[in-house]
């Protein structure tokens, strides 16, 4: 990880909860200027910014514009799908959300890993893994059933409201109650929530075909 992007996480990190630093398209620019300040904006509107960090929720607000290769299958044909089905079944969060979950946080990739060092299918936090014993973040299985578990959980928190939930899934349950039970007013959470939505949506209107 190079010193730049180590530094555009720590201000990101400490900017939290202020949304000021979060970019209307989630992708941060950086560059060092002649006075050797180091600046960063979502708005590239000098040909000096470099991508520092990219979106990472890209792939699925394409997907939905044009689906390829895994998001145009139906669900149960994707990867994992006998993992999600068995969490769905133990916990009884629908299949359907899991996939849409999945889909935006790591788009089938069972080896993924953030910045922040999330894990796994379901992107989960070491914290969380622990919290639900999980031992190792990258076994498909294993994450999935974590993930459930912890989604529902967050929906019996939170009234069965899916949408808080999710906003708890990527911002935390204390994010949410912190802020009356709302979504709170970060940039990436407030893009996260309907773009999960969408695909569970779709995922739903595609299975009554």
């Amino acid at each position: 990880m190079s010193p730049m992007l180590r530094r555009v996480l720590f201000l990101i990190s400490i900017a939290l909860p202020l949304p000021a630093l979060a970019s209307a398209n989630g992708a941060i620019y950086g560059f060092v200027d002649e006075d050797g300040v180091e600046r960063f904006s979502n708005v590239p509107d000098d040909r000096r910014y470099k991508l520092v960090l990219a979106d990472r929720l890209a792939p699925a607000t394409a997907a939905l514009q044009v689906p390829r290769g895994v998001f145009a299958l139906p669900f149960e044909q994707r990867p994992f799908h006998g993992a999600i089905h068995e969490a769905s079944r133990s916990t009884g969060v629908d299949a359907a959300l899991l996939h849409a979950v999945i889909s935006v946080e790591s788009g089938y990739r069972d080896r993924a890993v953030s910045p922040k060092g999330a894990s796994g299918l379901m992107q989960l936090m070491p914290a969380t893994a622990r919290r639900y014993g999980l031992v190792n973040l990258q076994d498909p299985a294993e994450n999935i059933r974590a993930g459930a578990r912890y989604l529902r959980d967050l929906l019996a928190m939170f009234d069965n409201d899916i949408e808080l939930a999710l906003a708890a899934y990527n911002a935390g349950e204390n994010a949410v109650l912190r802020f009356g039970r709302r979504i709170p007013p970060y940039g990436e959470t407030k893009r996260y929530v309907p773009l999960v939505m969408a695909h569970y949506q779709r995922i739903n209107a595609n299975t009554r075909r």
